[in-house]
């Protein structure tokens, strides 16, 4: 079977300069990096402000399995197989992060025939986005040592800082680790830890931002630690945010690159759903919605998480409201949430179990359709699926409520594995879309807040407050900073706070350790479980089977 850096690197890729031709962006409004890949210039947007946007269309999941449900797929496909029936159309995705890619999950930039080019290039770094993002980070943190290094003006509490430092790596050992060892030229002595860069509120800000000016204004507000009298300490009382911004200056710009098909691709900023909020840039969405008459953009992981977060947090920002919702599920996966591990059998027994996994497809339906959005379902079809396994997750989909339900292989196929989903889509798309029914109003309480995504996202009942979390929760209202929305860290493998519980669970609770504030972003930032803002690696991580060979083929990515 021939992988999918093998069809990367036999593609024929064009210049991004007829990619950007094509679709009407002027010269002076790209930034090329190489050529294949390019930034564009924020000026754009003035240039296109009168012309209507197009509709915006989410791609999300299941609760996702060991095997990969298919959003970034699908994501990519869809609009591949949209331009198939002569509708204009892109994706927008986000940036890979090297932590994953070097460790167990791979990079994420699709595969098959329904990836974007150039892959190796966008895998390991693209334009150096993340890196700023890890570098506007660390500057500040390096900024917190020095002011309480030389004085302490601001009597800032050492027990109480919160900004650590990040690196876009998964390394466990940096998860807690002392500070300013080594005597006093050193700095002093503390506690603190590193997160993956993925998990910066900075990379957060980057994809909530609008503009240059709202990103400087965001940056300034992040509230890195509490003074002595329990004030709150920002970047600006750092004076740090000037620099910072200066630091990110081209990481706000969206990066255009295309799919195997030549479709044109905005990836741009990389927030993981299960420890932030999951989702692409607001800048990039907004620049394709003048360009394109359909947008795909794409939510991390299931629903519950990175379909949630879009719509209570990026839409809340964006104000702008998805005309429909692209719910992407597998036989296999289904299975495993049945609690069946078998992929090719189609017993009745296993038929059985297939039906009680699609208990938890039926959920994610009813989550996103609760939200006001029409839902169609994309089943990501594979060799071993039988036509009996197809039909019955069909059947489980309209009766969840899905508007409809259909067999894919874009990974095989591109574009054209995708054709009955894409004259779906378009059906279900021809009105405007409905205003968003939101999980919770802003007024409600942070715990009203958190029990409220508890129910509808995770369905869960009860909520169960750490000690740490009722003080914290205090500590925001006290300072009037409960009126923001929730942005909930969670793991990915179950509708539950705990890994291994598959399926509909119905009788678990849901465990809150901490909140942390994110001013900058916008949101409250809840840890819920045993969920780290630091992955580790696996026994055998992906980069032992990386190589350069000497005529400068890579091998071994994936």
């Amino acid at each position: 079977m021939v992988s999918s850096l093998e069809i990367a690197q036999k593609a024929e890729i064009q210049p991004i300069s007829k990619i950007a031709e094509k679709i009407g962006i002027i010269p002076d409004e790209l930034e090329p990096y190489g050529h294949f890949v390019s930034k564009i210039n924020l000026n754009i947007l003035d240039r296109l402000k009168d012309i209507p946007d197009g509709k915006l269309v989410l791609v999300t999941g299941i609760t996702p399995t060991r095997y990969g449900e298919g959003k970034t797929v699908h994501t990519i496909g869809t609009a591949q197989a949209l331009a198939h029936i002569g509708v204009k159309s892109c994706c927008v995705i986000r940036q890979p992060s090297m932590g994953p890619l070097f460790g167990i999950k791979g990079g994420a930039t699709g595969g098959g025939f329904s990836q974007v080019l150039p892959m190796s290039e966008i895998n390991l770094g693209l334009t150096g986005d993340i890196d700023k993002v890890a570098t506007a980070h660390n500057l500040l943190a390096a900024m917190i040592d020095n002011h309480i290094f030389k004085g302490n003006e601001l009597e800032l509490d050492i027990q109480q800082i919160f900004w650590k430092r990040v690196i876009d790596m998964n390394d466990r050992a940096l998860r807690n680790i002392k500070i300013g060892l080594g005597g006093p030229q050193n700095g002093i002595p503390r506690d603190s830890g590193f997160e993956i860069a993925a998990a910066s509120e900075i990379m957060a800000i980057l994809a909530l931002t609008s503009n240059l000016s709202d990103l400087r204004s965001r940056l300034g507000r992040i509230i890195v630690a509490m003074s002595k009298s329990g004030r709150p300490i920002t970047a600006e009382d750092l004076k740090a945010a000037g620099a910072m911004t200066l630091i990110l200056r081209e990481a706000i710009k969206p990066n255009l690159v295309q799919t195997y098909e030549g479709i044109p691709c905005f990836i741009h900023t990389g927030p993981f759903a299960n420890i932030a909020h999951g989702c692409s840039s607001i800048i990039a969405d907004q620049i394709a919605l003048k360009l394109f008459d359909v947008v795909l953009t794409e939510a991390g992981f299931g629903s519950d998480l990175g379909g949630e977060k879009f719509f209570n947090i990026k839409c809340r920002t964006s104000c702008v409201n998805p005309s429909a919702v692209i719910l992407v599920c597998s036989v296999r996966a289904l299975k495993k949430q049945g609690e069946v591990d078998e992929t090719g059998s189609s017993s009745q027994e296993v038929l059985k179990d297939l039906r009680r996994g699609c208990a938890n497809l039926a959920h994610h339906i009813q989550n996103m359709a609760s939200f006001g959005v029409p839902v169609i379902v994309a089943i990501n079809k594979f060799e071993k699926d039988s036509p009996e396994e197809l039909k019955i997750i069909k059947e489980e989909a309209f009766e969840a409520g899905a508007l409809g339900a259909s067999i894919t292989n874009f990974f095989s196929e591109g574009g054209v594995g995708g054709i009955e989903l894409a004259n779906l889509l378009m059906k279900t798309i021809k009105t405007d879309p409905n205003p968003i029914n939101f999980t919770y109003d802003l007024d409600d309480s942070i715990i009203e807040k958190i029990k409220k995504i508890a129910q509808q996202a995770y369905n869960i009942k009860h909520v169960n407050l750490s000690p740490k979390a009722e003080k914290d929760i205090d500590r925001w209202t006290e300072l009037d900073q409960n009126k923001l929305p929730i942005c909930i860290a969670k793991t990915q493998l179950s509708l539950t706070d705990d890994p291994s519980v598959v399926g509909l669970p119905s009788k678990h609770k849901l465990s809150i350790e901490s909140i942390r504030l994110s001013t900058g972003a916008g949101f409250l930032y809840a840890i819920a479980g045993k969920i780290m803002t630091m992955p580790g690696l696996p026994p055998k991580p992906s980069s032992m089977n990386m190589e350069l060979l000497p005529n400068g083929k890579i091998i071994g990515l994936k």
